[in-house]
């Protein structure tokens, strides 16, 4: 694995070519909306999160690794899903550090919560957020991850206030999406520069890009929160 920082002219060029005043080209209302069904099929979703060939699963330990977690931090999955990354976080906080696992799904929050406790990894809690906000308390956590969900973000700025003000001063957002690229570019709203373009504007700091060796259809960018 290899970390990329980019220079700061060319981070600045970025955010002045692209600023979040440009207009959605892709209508993202309502995407969210069949994760809220309460007959939500959960294993037919878990199957496809944890399903090899799709990078955030191949590259998962790679991803966490990246971010240098410690233990006993605090870090919330701000759309788990059905709970990939849990235990690895779980395993880098270690028994004195706290997973929130946050999700918008009810039907994902209480299958994280059921496997949280088969595993016995009593630092995870599940919690259900909503499309504006994580539900985390005010500086609550060092670490916020967002995994192919920002763009799920219908209120994108006051997602971002609400992750702002649940970490702790000098807390990182780490920020894994697709490239807007073919066959997804129909519903990614935006790309790289237009995403990191509306974070450093919500208060946080671009810190770094992480090149993961072999994968190509997503990006991880790192921010620090101002």
């Amino acid at each position: 694995m290899k970390l990329c920082r980019f220079a700061s002219l060319v981070v600045a060029a970025a955010v002045v070519a692209v600023t979040p005043a440009l207009a959605q080209d892709v209508d993202i209302a309502g995407l969210n909306e069949r994760y809220k069904d309460p007959n939500l099929q959960v294993e037919v979703w878990a199957d496809r999160f944890a399903s090899e060939g799709r990078e955030v699963f191949d590259f998962r330990e790679e991803i966490v690794a990246s971010i240098g977690i410690q233990a006993g931090q605090a870090v919330a999955d701000v759309g788990a899903g059905t709970g990939l990354f849990e235990p690895l976080f779980a395993a880098a906080v270690g028994t004195e550090g706290r997973v929130y696992a946050v999700d918008i799904a009810p039907r994902f929050v209480e299958y994280i919560r059921a496997r949280a406790a088969e595993q016995n990894l009593g630092q995870i809690t599940a919690m259900l957020g909503d499309d504006r906000s994580t539900g985390l308390p005010e500086g609550s956590v060092d670490v916020v991850f967002v995994c192919d969900t920002y763009h799920h973000f219908e209120d994108y700025e006051a997602m971002l206030a609400s992750i702002h003000q649940a970490l702790r001063p000098g807390g990182k957002l780490v920020i894994v999406e697709y490239e807007r690229i073919e066959p997804r570019i129909d519903h990614i709203r935006a790309d790289k520069a237009q995403f990191t373009a509306e974070i450093e504007a919500a208060g946080f700091t671009f810190s770094e890009e992480i090149d993961i060796e072999g994968m190509v259809e997503n990006y991880v960018l790192h921010f620090e929160r101002s």
